[in-house]
């Protein structure tokens, strides 16, 4: 009685693993298809001439692209909208899924100038585990969550000089945003226990530069004008991984949800020990 019933689970794990690599490739060849159905010939604007899926062009035939990833062309300049605010698109890297803008208000010989908005990792739907967004600001899809495509650039103003802190960088040559008290940047995160009292963050900004000077604000704007990378990820994981466990891996520069299957792999050979 009990070899029958051994032998049923084992049966049955079996069946589970051939259905799962089943799924898997059907959710290819449906993803293929659906891939297929949207490419196009690659349009242009400005100096960005490899516009392709998952990107469309505004006014591109409607088969051609995903409207979420839809941009537009200004004044010859490839645009991307991104929570109700524009920005610059300075190149689509399609082999690691990202995309490079920056903000139209920064000019890079002009250390005055400043993005229009702030924007974080908090604004972004991944850093809360729920992709419901088109971008992500990072290149991983569940697994190193924390590994950003990114870094912060904090600006603060302070009722009184900072000179001990090493990590605040003075600006006021170029930014100052009270006439009465002291402007400061930091490279990078703002931890709690680096915020000094009597401060406050008037502005936090993004840059995929991550060789800038922490002690030169002229660098740290040299970067902020670089622009900074987000992340289609978790479009390209959709159609690559049908069962969500789903990374880029930056050694090989390719997707790969082995580790999904390979979950499933597992679980099915501790089905047939039972």
């Amino acid at each position: 009685m009990r070899n029958s019933l051994v032998t049923m689970r084992r049966e049955r794990a079996l069946f589970l693993l051939l259905l799962l690599l089943l799924l898997h490739l059907h959710h290819h060849i449906c993803a293929s298809k659906e891939e297929q159905e949207h490419v196009c010939p690659p349009s242009s604007c400005g100096k960005i001439t490899n516009i392709s899926y998952p990107f469309r062009l505004k006014g591109d035939p409607e088969k051609c692209g995903n409207k979420r990833y839809e941009l537009g062309c200004e004044n010859n300049v490839t645009v991307l909208y991104l929570y109700s605010a524009k920005y610059h698109v300075e190149a689509i890297n399609y082999k690691n899924y990202t995309v490079r803008v920056v903000d139209p208000a920064l000019q890079l010989h002009n250390c005055s100038s400043l993005p229009l908005r702030s924007l974080s990792r908090s604004n972004f739907s991944d850093t809360y585990d729920y992709y419901t967004d088109p971008y992500q600001a990072g290149l991983s899809s569940y697994e190193n969550r924390e590994y950003l495509i990114f870094e912060h650039i904090v600006f603060l103003s302070c009722n009184h000089s900072v000179r001990e802190n090493g990590k605040f960088v003075k600006t006021e040559e170029c930014v100052k945003w009270d006439s009465k008290g002291y402007a400061y940047a930091v490279g990078g995160d703002l931890k709690a226990a680096d915020m000094e009292v009597g401060c406050d963050i008037k502005l936090v900004a993004p840059t995929s530069l991550r060789t800038f000077n922490n002690h030169s604000y002229t660098s740290m704007h040299w970067s902020l004008a670089y622009g900074f990378e987000i992340s289609w990820v978790q479009l390209a994981c959709d159609n690559y991984c049908p069962d969500g466990f789903c990374y880029f891996d930056s050694a090989s520069q390719n997707l790969d949800c082995r580790k999904g299957l390979l979950g499933a792999a597992i679980l099915a050979a501790g089905l047939m020990k039972i």
